[in-house]
């Protein structure tokens, strides 16, 4: 699994994928959150939290994490490297997981920068240092849960075609709907929360309070290991 894990992961860099990835990520976020004037801009928000961050940075994950797993077995079927993989002795478990984990290690890599936007946010605080951490810390925790969620779909998704851009399309559209597609269900039946609770947002929304509730940690570990799951399904059957 640790030779997959950094086959991919160097893989990342010796393309322009990780620098797109990052750069792309970073960029909308110092855009909206500091230079655009709208509702997502903090510094004109009159509050000293990072909650604009927290609201935009799924909706770009949905699209940037889709892009960074879409050629993880997409690429190995259309080139057929994927027997060659295969061959080797490791299990289709240890291949599945390694390539989570690079791709997951890579979203990680792009979050780090952001923790300055903390300590921004702690200067301009009145006083400074008025910022709620617990809520912080969870969003933060939220976010790595969300992110390792969609790399699961991402990674299964690859594996429904030898196209990266269908495979691309197929985790965008199948992570939007989970993470945003049960609440539109909910709100037209008149705000049924139990339906609410069957998506990503949701749960994402609950520990981003700052409570750490064993509820949502199961939810996304079960999301993500169920996408894990089918991944290694479909590749026995290939």
């Amino acid at each position: 699994m640790i030779a997959i894990l950094k086959k991919e992961f160097n893989s990342f860099f010796a393309s322009p994928i990780a620098y797109l990835v990052i750069g792309v990520f970073l960029l909308l976020n110092g855009l909206f959150l500091w230079v655009f004037k709208g509702d997502f801009n903090i510094l004109n928000a009159g509050f000293a939290d990072l909650n604009s961050f927290f609201f935009f940075a799924p909706w770009v994950f949905l699209f940037l994490i889709p892009a960074i797993t879409m050629k993880s077995f997409a690429d190995e079927f259309n080139s057929g490297t994927i027997e060659l993989l295969k061959t080797k002795p490791i299990s289709d478990w240890q291949i599945v997981l390694g390539k989570f984990a690079a791709s997951l290690l890579l979203v990680l890599v792009a979050l780090v920068p952001t923790l300055t936007y903390i300590y921004t946010i702690y200067q301009l605080g009145n006083p400074a240092g008025n910022i709620d951490f617990g809520s912080t810390i969870g969003s933060y925790l939220g976010l790595l849960f969300l992110a390792a969620t969609y790399t699961s779909i991402g990674l299964f998704t690859s594996t429904l075609s030898k196209n990266q851009i269908v495979a691309f399309i197929l985790g965008v559209l199948i992570t939007f709907f989970l993470f945003y597609g049960f609440d539109v269900i909910s709100d037209t039946l008149g705000g049924d929360l139990t339906i609410k609770k069957m998506g990503l947002n949701e749960h994402f929304k609950s520990i981003s309070r700052g409570v750490i509730d064993t509820r949502d940690i199961v939810y996304f570990l079960s999301v993500t290991i169920f996408f894990l799951f089918i991944t290694k399904t479909r590749l026995d059957h290939e």
